[in-house]
């Protein structure tokens, strides 16, 4: 288990969470392992098989603490979280605008703006220090791709289309990311996207840190009183967080994907820390994943200069920033949504 600035992560399989007092408790074979206050915590990650008694669920919704739980790889489940929070004439302005055409389309745009330039920069780092490594007339030619698909996306008004420009963006992007991974390439081959179960080591580590980023972005919503399920890009769909999908989509490239290649390029990770089950899912190792949570948690501490409000700000309050601006942007305050665009 590991707590990282203000969520505790729990990944001892058998681990049994309860409540004393005002802290939370973690045994292990009935060993206190973990002894931490409520007050320190804005949300508890479980995964794989990690108990929770009633009572400390109970605790955690009255303090404003999100628990969350997770396949041992790393797939959403549930969360509990206590009653829902936010100014009702902010969601109900979502929910308007959710409904409207013309809205939707114009958040939806923006959102795959900052997703396209996003992958676009990522590419352009790889032939910026990685030149003698990589397959240089390929990634300019997904580059050139990428970079039209940012221009059609300003002259499209219908939500399928702006949908197939992102499909085709996502093909042309992953199907270079292989030229991304210059070092243990024996051990780690992308060969496409797949999920569901993930199929290699690569899209192993890539769902995971996905799913990392969904629950800060789902957190950081609700933080700022938005309904993180009623999204614009993402139609709504029972038990989807369709909102926090949609802004997820600008954090893919330049906080999970990197992460993802810095792992592998720096041997921070090793194929022996994957193993492939009978039914063909690769799953990781308890050291391993405990690696990407740490290096996870470390990114999200550096400190970047925001390109919309031109402050230096952590990567880690990047989600609420962004959310903060939805909801300018939702109220009326801001012309539109301004995604998070990586320079």
């Amino acid at each position: 288990m590991k707590k990282h600035l203000n969520t505790l992560f729990v990944t001892t399989q058998g681990a049994y969470l309860s409540k004393e007092g005002e802290n939370i408790v973690v045994k292990v074979e009935n060993a206190v392992r973990l002894r931490m206050p409520i007050h320190l915590l804005s949300s508890v990650v479980c995964f794989g098989n990690v108990l929770c008694s009633p009572f400390l669920l109970g605790f955690c919704a009255e303090k404003g603490v999100c628990v969350s739980f997770l396949t041992e790889h790393g797939r959403f489940l549930a969360r509990v979280l206590g009653p829902v929070s936010g100014n009702v004439l902010l969601r109900r302005e979502q929910y308007r605008k959710a409904d409207d055409q013309k809205s939707t389309v114009d958040v939806a745009r923006n959102v795959l703006v900052g997703k396209l330039a996003n992958c676009r920069t990522v590419l352009q780092r790889a032939l910026r220090d990685h030149a003698d490594k990589v397959d240089v007339p390929a990634l300019r030619e997904a580059l050139s791709g990428l970079t039209l698909g940012v221009e059609r996306l300003g002259r499209e008004s219908e939500l399928d289309s702006l949908r197939g420009i992102e499909g085709n963006a996502a093909n042309l992007y992953f199907g270079v990311f292989n030229e991304l991974i210059t070092a243990q390439k024996d051990d780690f081959v992308f060969e496409k996207r797949n999920r569901r179960p993930p199929l290699d080591n690569v899209n192993a580590l890539l769902s995971f840190v996905y799913t990392l980023v969904m629950h800060d972005v789902r957190s950081a919503l609700e933080t700022v009183g938005i309904d993180p399920s009623v999204g614009f890009l993402h139609r709504d769909r029972p038990g989807r967080p369709g909102l926090a999908l949609d802004m997820m989509e600008e954090f893919r490239p330049f906080l999970a994907d990197r992460l993802v290649l810095s792992l592998i390029n720096l041997k921070k990770i090793r194929g022996e820390g994957f193993k492939r089950t009978e039914s063909g899912a690769v799953t990781m190792s308890d050291e391993t994943r405990k690696e990407v949570l740490i290096s996870y948690q470390n990114r999200k501490q550096e400190e970047i200069v925001h390109p919309f409000l031109d402050e230096k700000v952590s990567v880690g309050t990047l989600f609420h920033v962004q959310a903060l601006l939805l909801a300018r942007a939702i109220r009326g305050d801001l012309d539109g949504y301004p995604p998070f665009i990586w320079k």
